[in-house]
């Protein structure tokens, strides 16, 4: 009877340990084809930035995380159907945003740009834009801004799931110019074989109102708990040197704006 009894309570404990688990697991929302903030490796593992950055926050917290791929614009509705408990994918925190998600402290920021092939001339604020054919990933802070400021000058926006179809696009010759994140663009594209030919093109882009404070986690709105635990983490790996190692290994020269300490 007592051998029965032990057996019970130890399948019990076990049990619990099992909910305990379970309840610690976080699903993070990516869009993985931007780098060098996330993207794939050959063997279609994960690797970036973000996901550094991401695990060590995990790590940090003790919780098993596991990351979640979707396309960009479908990462804010899987998160409020419960698809998954956070997004970390270059997610800018804006006014519009804010409307349905909560945000994490922002943890880097980088401006926007175009980019075109090199002999194109210079996108100006003022230049003529009719028939120009821009790419922008939909969803992002470049579709908005691209919407808003240039579809009305007559710019056709073409939108796209991923970067990487927006690089092929480009490099085809289907659209004329690409909006996006200026380090993406350097490191991902223009120093890739395919963007040989092509170039930065006008100046830099960071209207708070369009690219926002940097980018940020976002949280189902109410879910105050799970924000605070991530920005505790977020103070903690500034704090203890995780955030600026990782920083360094990527960005040695500095050119993202680093806005964790």
């Amino acid at each position: 009877m007592r051998k029965q009894i032990a057996a019970s309570l130890l399948a019990l404990l076990a049990s619990s340990q099992v909910l305990a688990q379970d309840a610690e697991a976080l699903r993070i929302g990516v869009e993985a084809s931007y780098p060098p903030f996330s993207y794939k490796k050959p063997d279609g593992s994960l690797a970036g930035f973000e996901i550094e950055i991401g695990n060590a926050l995990c790590a940090d917290m003790q919780v098993r995380c596991t990351w979640v791929e979707q396309p960009f614009d479908g990462l804010i509705p899987a998160l409020r159907v419960k698809k998954i408990d956070g997004i970390m994918s270059s997610m800018t925190v804006t006014s519009e945003r804010l409307k349905v998600v909560d945000f994490s402290r922002s943890y880097y920021k980088t401006p926007a740009r175009f980019v075109t092939r090199k002999d194109r001339p210079e996108i100006t604020a003022q230049g003529p834009l009719d028939g120009l054919r821009v790419a922008v990933l939909r969803g992002s802070v470049h579709a908005r801004y691209v919407q808003d400021k240039l579809v009305p000058r007559g710019v056709q926006m073409v939108q796209y799931g991923s970067q990487q179809e927006a690089d092929l696009d480009l490099i085809s010759g289907r659209v004329d110019a690409m909006m996006a994140d200026a380090i993406n663009l350097k490191e991902n594209f223009l120093q890739s074989e395919g963007g040989k030919d092509f170039a930065f093109n006008g100046p830099s882009y960071d209207e708070e109102e369009y690219f926002g404070k940097g980018a940020g986690i976002a949280f189902r709105k109410g879910n105050d708990a799970l924000l605070g635990r991530f920005n505790q983490a977020l103070d903690n790996i500034g704090r203890n040197g995780t955030y600026q190692k990782i920083y360094e290994s990527y960005f040695p020269d500095g050119e993202v704006s680093k806005l964790i300490d």
